[in-house]
């Protein structure tokens, strides 16, 4: 890491955790890595004379009502696969994520619709009670061994404000039974979470909140090497440059519409940006060290202006029910072709943005784990066996480049990147009974 200067004054790493503060103002902006807060070869944080190793952090992702495989999973196994229409987004990132296929969801059988029934075994690996999942979700697992030194032991983030049906439709994150954990969708509440509670200036949009800071900026920034001052005022543009983008949204995306509200027609990918901007932030800012995106819903219902799909809504492309194509018809599975090639186009601008935020001797991307997941395989037929997963992230634990073809389950999955990745110690996970060891280095 050429930044790394052996003989230079270091910075607590309590520093990144205090943040940039208001005198007399609830507003925290947390900074990022410096490499001043690492030790002379920038793979440790130096906490008064200690080393302390840098922090993995977890992101699980979700996307609703299936996929088509023949333009999700590749025809091959092994690192030559050719990347399907579906993953071409990440293209540029072949080398950082591996597919899985073959992952059976053993706890989707039971009650429910399809989607619930589903979506319970997704996420918790328990069955459908008919009112939510019998069970924690495995964020949540993961963040109880991990997550209790951060501002926020998790952070639950969404987009597409609509769905069909109720919790547990709406709904990735469960910290038991029955206990959702809602999704925030709106990105100037998320903000605000984030960096404080607003004042009246800030609210009428007449000042930044980087105003209230600029005095404790200016001070740490003395204490600085140049290269850190200038990272530090990079920081800070982007939490400008997002002030901006979130004051610019009209007033409707500050509405939460109900569930069978007909005029979903957002623009879903302005908002996703925004949302994975600032989850990148509280993963950089040491506020969080785990995360649930949940981009559509389970039994989702969104419109898709920007593909130039209007006339059906993203549920109903799945199924020849008269009011669109189906998806076993050439124009369905092209459609839904095209709605899961944007969702990956999302996960990508996820993964280019922590590529892209210096850490240590690498980068945020080095120090994640990020898994990404769908309610059924073939969306039709709500198939439950044969489902696709994308393990990605640059931590050394990680076997990236390739697609397999895995035996085993869900929880399988999950308890492999749980303990031998994100080293959490969870021991067992509902439907859990080995270690996929495909994924593993």
């Amino acid at each position: 890491m050429s930044q790394v200067i052996t003989n230079r004054v270091r910075l607590s790493r309590r520093a990144i955790l205090k943040g940039l503060t208001a005198s007399g103002a609830p507003i925290l902006v947390g900074l990022p890595p410096l490499v001043s807060m690492f030790n002379s070869v920038g793979t440790a944080y130096a906490v008064d004379g200690v080393e302390k190793a840098i922090e993995s952090r977890f992101v699980l992702w979700f996307n609703g009502n299936g996929i088509p495989e023949r333009y999700w999973i590749p025809a091959e196994e092994g690192p030559h696969y050719s990347m399907t229409p579906c993953l071409s987004p990440l293209a540029p990132f072949r080398n950082d994520f591996h597919v899985l296929s073959g992952v059976d969801n053993a706890a989707a059988k039971g009650m429910g619709n399809g989607h619930t029934n589903s979506m319970s075994g997704l996420m918790t690996g328990t069955p459908f009670t008919g009112r939510g999942p019998s069970g924690a979700s495995i964020d949540q697992m993961i963040a109880a061994k991990i997550g209790d030194d951060s501002r926020f032991r998790s952070l639950q983030i969404g987009v597409s404000q609509e769905s069909f049906g109720e919790s547990m439709q709406r709904n990735m994150s469960w910290s038991g039974y029955e206990r959702a954990l809602p999704p925030e969708m709106i990105p100037h509440r998320l903000f605000d979470r984030l960096f404080g509670a607003r004042e009246e200036g800030w609210v009428n949009r007449k000042r930044s909140i980087l105003d209230t800071i600029r005095q404790d900026a200016t001070a740490l920034k003395k204490k600085l090497p140049t290269d850190d001052q200038a990272r530090v005022d990079e920081h800070l543009s982007g939490i400008r440059d997002l002030e901006r983008s979130i004051a610019g949204l009209p007033p409707e995306y500050r509405r939460i519409d109900p569930p069978d509200f007909d005029g979903d027609m957002k623009d879903w990918p302005r908002i996703a940006k925004l949302q994975s901007d600032l989850l990148v932030q509280a993963l950089a800012t040491r506020q969080t060290r785990v995360a649930s995106y949940m981009l559509t819903k389970c039994q989702g219902l969104s419109r898709f202006p920007w593909l130039g799909y209007t006339s059906a809504r993203h549920h109903d492309y799945t199924h020849a029910d008269g009011k669109a194509p189906g998806a076993d018809g050439v124009e369905g599975q092209r459609v839904l072709r095209d709605i899961c090639k944007w969702h990956v186009e999302e996960f990508a601008y996820l993964v280019a943005k922590l590529k892209s935020v210096p850490e240590g001797d690498g980068t945020l991307f080095d120090h994640c784990c990020l898994v990404y997941a769908h309610e059924h395989a073939e969306a039709n037929p709500h198939k439950n066996s044969g489902l696709a997963m994308i393990v990605a992230g640059g931590m050394s634990r990680l076997a990236n480049g390739s697609h397999t073809r895995i035996t085993g389950t869900v929880g399988d999955v999950y308890l492999t990147v749980a303990d031998e990745v994100m080293q959490a110690g969870l021991g067992k996970f509902p439907t859990a009974t080995k270690k996929i060891s495909a994924v593993l280095a």
